[in-house]
């Protein structure tokens, strides 16, 4: 998916678990049972994906919440759908790592529109959201994880480095929203 400087981030994208090692980790207890907890009942997988950038001409992902497309592409009504980020690679500021908006997720969801190839938040919302909240980078090893909530506002910068900087992310959504 190109950014809004039409650079490109890749990303592969699937709904099934499967029985991949991926689909493995998105069903292992660990991943199900914090999300459970997380979100204040049972969970089911709701999609996975990988998104690749690659050195020094990986792409950022704009400004956006999660449930910003999956309400509106999707039809989840409510939102009580969390993702877990897994670093494959480590995540630093050099390579584009997760930025998050502390708190961004009590804003409720926010209007999205086209960037690029992307769909991002409304930029208004989002400027007047970045005066009043911190600014988080989620800088991580291997291996690491961050749960979050589909209402947070969050973003990564292009991966202007000499590293690759891969992610795996598991969505789940609560089961009395389907």
């Amino acid at each position: 998916r190109r950014d809004g400087e039409g650079r490109s981030t890749r990303i592969a994208l699937w709904n099934r678990a499967g029985d991949s090692v991926y689909g493995l980790a998105a069903r292992c207890r660990r991943m199900v049972d914090t999300s459970a907890a997380l979100l204040g009942g049972p969970v089911y997988h709701y999609q996975s994906k990988l998104t690749a950038k690659e050195p020094e001409v990986g792409g950022a992902w704009e400004w956006h919440q999660d449930y910003g497309y999956w309400y509106k592409f999707n039809a989840c009504l409510y939102p009580d759908m969390a993702s877990c980020m897994i670093a494959v690679d480590r995540a630093s500021k050099e390579n584009g790592c997760l930025q998050v908006l502390k708190g961004s997720h009590r804003l409720g969801r926010i209007e999205h529109g086209k960037i690029g190839d992307q769909t991002g938040a409304d930029l208004e919302r989002v400027q007047a959201a970045l005066q009043r909240l911190e600014l988080v980078h989620c800088e991580m090893a291997p291996g690491s994880a961050i749960f979050f909530h589909c209402n947070l506002l969050h973003r990564s910068d292009q991966n202007r480095s000499p590293d690759p900087r891969w992610a795996f992310i598991c969505c789940y959504n609560a089961a009395r929203n389907d």
